[in-house]
C-alpha cells in the first residue's frame, strides 16, 4: 500500500502531483533544488546553466481558461493570456490556498533514486537528497518525476560545419538569452523556428541591425487572437470540432485548416507552408507575418555552413557580417537520479504506458508527470497524469498487465525517432489525450448523460472550448464548483477587457437559445457515435496533430 510519495521538481506538474497527493489521502513530499516553486516559469536574469527559465518578455500560448488547474479558476481580472510574472502569481496563489508549501523542500537536490532491495515486492525507493551541501537517505513507497522536457540544452553544432571551428561571431543557445539589449545594433541570425525562434526574432528585430530566420521545416503561423476578438483556444479547442475532426477525412480537416490559415495571410508567399505540406509544424505568433513584410526578419532555408563571418544555406545563398547565431534547437530530457536500470527501460516519453509509466517495473510506483507534449496546455495534460497516477498509488485505480501496456505503447510508437527540435511533430491531440487520462481516472464526463440530466451544461461542455473544469463534474474529485466555472469561463475572459465599456448595440447574444435548440440534435448524433466507435487512445489526426 502505497503511503509516502517522493515527488522531484516544484513546476507546474509538482504542484499539481503534491496537491492530488494530499486529495487521496497520501503523504507528499517535494524536493526542489532552487529556493521557490514555478519551475522554468519563475523568470531568473542568471543564465547559470543548471537551471532553464523562460526570457524576459514571455507571455503564455494558450489562456488562462484552457490552462489552469481544474478547480482553481484563474483571477477574473487576469488578462486572457498571461505574462510569466501574473503566471507565477496564479500558481502562488494556488499552493496557498491548498497549503502546499509545508510539503516542499527547497535547496534540496535529488542525487539518486534507486529501488530498494526488496522492491519486487515492496515497490518501495531509496531517495538520496542534498541540503546546503548534507546528504541524507529517505525510503518513500512511490515517486513522481515532475522535472519536465526543459532541462538540457539540444545544440546540434555537428549539423552545422564551421559554427565551432571557423565563425568568429558569438553563438549561444536560446537558453542563454533573457532581453535583447545584448544584441542592440547586430546581425542576428536564429536557427529554428518553433515558438521560441520566432519569438525571439520578433523581439530582436527592434534593436538589431537585422535578423535572419533559418527554417528547416515547413511551418503555419497561428495567431492567439481568433475571430472576433476572443482567444484562438478557446474558440477551436472544443468537443463539436474535435468530433469533426473524427467524422472527416484527415485529408480535408487538413486542407480546411490550411485554407483558414492561409485567410489570414498566403504561408506560402512568406516562404512559410505550403498546403501540399506533409511535414509541417505550427508556431503562434501574431508579430511574425508583419516583421516579415516590413523586412526587419528574412526568412532563410536551413543552415549549410558557417565561414568565419557569413553562414551559406542550401539553397546556395550567403549572408555575411553575422555577429551572433542564436540556436532556438529545443531541450533534451533526462533523469540522471534515476539508476541505469530503470533509465534504460525507456529511451524517451513513446516507451512510457500513456506516457506516464515504465511498463516493465515489477511494482507501478514510479510515474513520469509532464513530460507529454500536446496541442493544448501541458499544465493541464500534468493535473490529468497526477490525478490517475495517484488514484492508482491509493488504490483505486490499477493498470493492465505489462503485456497489455507494450502492446498499447507499440501501437502508438512513431517508427522514426526524431530529436529534440523536431518534437513539434509528435504533438498529441489535448482533447484525445486528456480525455484518454480522464477515462483511465473515471473523471471523463458523458455529454449524452448531461443532455438528459443538464442540457444547458451539455451544451457548453460539446460546443463550447474543452476547459479544465470539465474533467470536475464526475468521479473522484468532483468540484462542486465546476458547473459555474463552466457557464461563466466566458464571462471571465471578457472581464478583464472592461475597462472602457461602449454600447454595442448590435449584440446578436439573444439568438443563443435557438441556436443552441437547433444543436441538441447534433449533439445527440456525435455523443453517440463518440461512445460507440471511438477508443481511448482515438486521435483524430492520421499526420502531425495541431
Amino acid at each position: 500500500m502505497v503511503q509516502r510519495v517522493a515527488i522531484i521538481g516544484a513546476g507546474v506538474s509538482g504542484l499539481a502531483s503534491v496537491k492530488c497527493c494530499l486529495d487521496e489521502g497520501l503523504e507528499p513530499t517535494c524536493f526542489e533544488r532552487s529556493e521557490d516553486i514555478g519551475g522554468v516559469w519563475r523568470y531568473t536574469d542568471s543564465t547559470d546553466g543548471s537551471r532553464v527559465s523562460v526570457y524576459r518578455s514571455v507571455i503564455t500560448n494558450t489562456s488562462k481558461e484552457m490552462s489552469c488547474f481544474s478547480d482553481f479558476p484563474c483571477p477574473e481580472d487576469f488578462p486572457s493570456f498571461l505574462p510569466h510574472g501574473l503566471l507565477l502569481e496564479y500558481f502562488r496563489m494556488y499552493a496557498r490556498h491548498f497549503n502546499l508549501l509545508r510539503h516542499i523542500h527547497f535547496k534540496t537536490t535529488a542525487l539518486s533514486v534507486r529501488k530498494r532491495p526488496d522492491f519486487t515486492t515492496s515497490g518501495q525507493w531509496e531517495v538520496v537528497t542534498e541540503t546546503n551541501g548534507i546528504q541524507e537517505s529517505h525510503v518513500f513507497d512511490a515517486v513522481m518525476v515532475c522535472t519536465g522536457h526543459y532541462q538540457k540544452p539540444y545544440l546540434p553544432l555537428a549539423c552545422f560545419p564551421g559554427i565551432d571551428t571557423r565563425f568568429k561571431g558569438q553563438y549561444l543557445h536560446s537558453q542563454e538569452y533573457k532581453d535583447m539589449e545584448a544584441f542592440r545594433g547586430k546581425r542576428v541570425l536564429v536557427v529554428g523556428i518553433g515558438n521560441t525562434g520566432g519569438d525571439l526574432s520578433v523581439e530582436l528585430s527592434r534593436v538589431a541591425a537585422k535578423v535572419f530566420l533559418s527554417a528547416k521545416s515547413s511551418t503555419w503561423v497561428f495567431s492567439r487572437v481568433s475571430d472576433h476578438g476572443f482567444p484562438f483556444d478557446m474558440v477551436n479547442t472544443t468537443r463539436l470540432n474535435h468530433f469533426l475532426n473524427w467524422l472527416l477525412p484527415s485529408a480535408l480537416t487538413k486542407r480546411i485548416m490550411f485554407r483558414k490559415l492561409n485567410s489570414w495571410f498566403n504561408h506560402a508567399n512568406y516562404g512559410l507552408a505550403s498546403t501540399k505540406s506533409s511535414n509541417f509544424r505550427v508556431i503562434i505568433n501574431e508579430e511574425l507575418p508583419f516583421c516579415l513584410l516590413s523586412g526587419t526578419v528574412v526568412l532563410k532555408p536551413n543552415v549549410k555552413e558557417f565561414t568565419e563571418s557569413s553562414a551559406v544555406f542550401e539553397d546556395g545563398t550567403t549572408e555575411e557580417n553575422i555577429d551572433v547565431v542564436l540556436f532556438a534547437t529545443g531541450y533534451s530530457f533526462s533523469f540522471p537520479f534515476l539508476e541505469e536500470s530503470v533509465r534504460s527501460l525507456f529511451d524517451d516519453n513513446r516507451s512510457l504506458y500513456k506516457r506516464i509509466f515504465p511498463p516493465q517495473l515489477e511494482k507501478p510506483t514510479l510515474a513520469i508527470i509532464g513530460l507529454v507534449q500536446l496541442t493544448g496546455s501541458v499544465m493541464v495534460g500534468a493535473e490529468m497524469q497526477a490525478r490517475w497516477v495517484t488514484g492508482i498509488f491509493a488504490g483505486w485505480n490499477k493498470l493492465p498487465p505489462a503485456s497489455r501496456m507494450m502492446a498499447d505503447i507499440l501501437k502508438k510508437k512513431p517508427l522514426a525517432k526524431r530529436n529534440p527540435s523536431e518534437r513539434e511533430n509528435l504533438k498529441i491531440n489535448f482533447i484525445s489525450y486528456t480525455d484518454e487520462i480522464a477515462s483511465c481516472a473515471g473523471v471523463k464526463p458523458n455529454v449524452l448523460r448531461l443532455l438528459l440530466t443538464d442540457p444547458q451544461l451539455a451544451l457548453a461542455v460539446f460546443f463550447g472550448p474543452c476547459t479544465p473544469y470539465q474533467y470536475r463534474l464526475v468521479g473522484r474529485g468532483k468540484w462542486s464548483g465546476a458547473r459555474d466555472a463552466i457557464l461563466t469561463q466566458w464571462q471571465r475572459t471578457l472581464k478583464p477587457l472592461r475597462t472602457r465599456v461602449v454600447d454595442d448595440s448590435s449584440n446578436s447574444s439573444d439568438g443563443w437559445p435557438w441556436m443552441c435548440l437547433l444543436a441538441l440534435p447534433v449533439a445527440l448524433m456525435a455523443g453517440f457515435l463518440l461512445s460507440k466507435y471511438s477508443h481511448p487512445g482515438w486521435s483524430p489526426w492520421a499526420g502531425p496533430h495541431l
